[in-house]
């Protein structure tokens, strides 16, 4: 499977029309070691980052820093299609939980060299019921369901 990954490094004048969103990412791994006693919440590994919001690219795509941070496992290695039509073969880690606002999902991260901008892909988004409003520059929850994510089973 192959996933449009857009490797930026710095937000600039010419982001116009780019959308970012602060979202929390969480070590699933953790949360279930708390659920279970065999951690005290105040351990789980968790950091809030800015991602670029791009329905255009699948997945969640966080850089090598993120992973070591939240110290998350390879799960498998992939073939990527990059933005600039190359192939990459990158790392796929998880399970990640992601928490924007009233809502969450639990997911896998496709790995960016370097500090590479994290960015949030279409899935993770359908997901958490979250929606982009290009003339204001921001994601914000579903105004049609505000209190929770709605998922149709179509």
């Amino acid at each position: 499977m192959s996933n449009v990954l857009r490797l930026q490094t710095n937000k600039t004048q010419s982001d116009m029309g780019r959308v970012y969103a602060e979202i929390e990412l969480i070590r699933t791994g953790d949360l279930s070691a708390v659920a279970d006693g065999y951690l005290p919440p105040a351990l789980v590994r968790r950091m809030k980052v800015t991602v670029l919001v791009d329905s255009g690219a699948d997945m969640l795509a966080i850089n090598a820093h993120i992973k070591t941070q939240l110290n998350l496992p390879v799960i498998q290695t992939r073939e990527c299609s990059l933005a600039d039509g190359s192939v990459a073969l990158l790392e796929i880690v998880g399970p990640v939980d992601i928490r924007f606002e009233n809502r969450e999902t639990t997911v896998r991260a496709i790995v960016l060299p370097g500090e590479a901008e994290p960015l949030l892909g279409a899935i993770p988004m359908e997901d958490m019921d979250v929606i982009i409003i290009p003339y204001e520059k921001k994601m914000i929850p579903n105004p049609k369901n505000p209190n929770y994510s709605y998922t149709s089973l179509k």
